[in-house]
């Protein structure tokens, strides 16, 4: 008996662990372009900030940015434009993006929704992971980018949002990049229109 309890609760312990570890560590994040490109569908306002954040529809991690997000939004009175960007890979349905990830962002009020087909303003913008956020400021200069966690699908209180509160607010912050924690926008399986991100 006490061969096996010891057994199960090093189990236990070495699940917990790596858990954790998966948890805190972040995603892959390419440099965001230091100018608004150009050639992008996406549309940048010319008056007031304008905030992108680009997710997964079936990253579970990204229910967690969502919640920061609108927290960020109730917070401060200059509002920036808001377009969060989802990705819909090449080959799967015209809803397949459309989960309840998408519909909880479409019921934040007045931000855009766009569905990202194969990816392609999500790689013009360098984003490799679900909840990657950045902040252009009018004239299209970037003045933020990362995430918006302390971990995988946790909320809580956060450099990132707490960078982007001041630079909305006061108009600029020491921090301008924090790690980002979410499920990969490129992997393999996370392509497949059958597989939903890892948790």
């Amino acid at each position: 008996m006490i061969i096996v309890l010891v057994l199960w609760l090093g189990i236990v312990c070495g699940a917990t662990i790596l858990m954790t570890r998966y948890s805190n560590s972040p995603g892959a994040e390419g440099p965001a372009p230091v100018w608004w490109p150009a050639d992008s569908n996406l549309a940048l306002d010319g008056h007031r900030p304008t905030l992108l954040m680009f997710l997964h529809p079936r990253c579970p991690c990204s229910r967690a940015s969502l919640g920061e997000l609108e927290r960020l939004l109730a917070q401060v009175t200059r509002r920036p434009a808001v377009e969060l960007v989802f990705l819909k890979p090449d080959g799967t349905s015209s809803d397949w993006a459309e989960t309840d990830l998408w519909r909880s962002a479409s019921a934040i009020p007045s931000v855009k929704v766009y569905s990202d087909n194969d990816g392609l303003e999500t790689r013009r913008f360098h984003a490799e992971t679900s909840g990657q956020t950045l902040l252009y400021g009018p004239a299209g200069t970037l003045k933020f980018q990362g995430g918006i966690t302390v971990a995988r699908g946790h909320a809580g209180d956060n450099p990132g949002r707490i960078a982007l509160q001041q630079l909305l607010q006061e108009g600029h912050s020491e921090q301008t990049k924090t790690p980002v924690f979410g499920c990969s926008l490129f992997e393999d399986q996370c392509q497949k229109g059958t597989a939903a991100c890892k948790p």
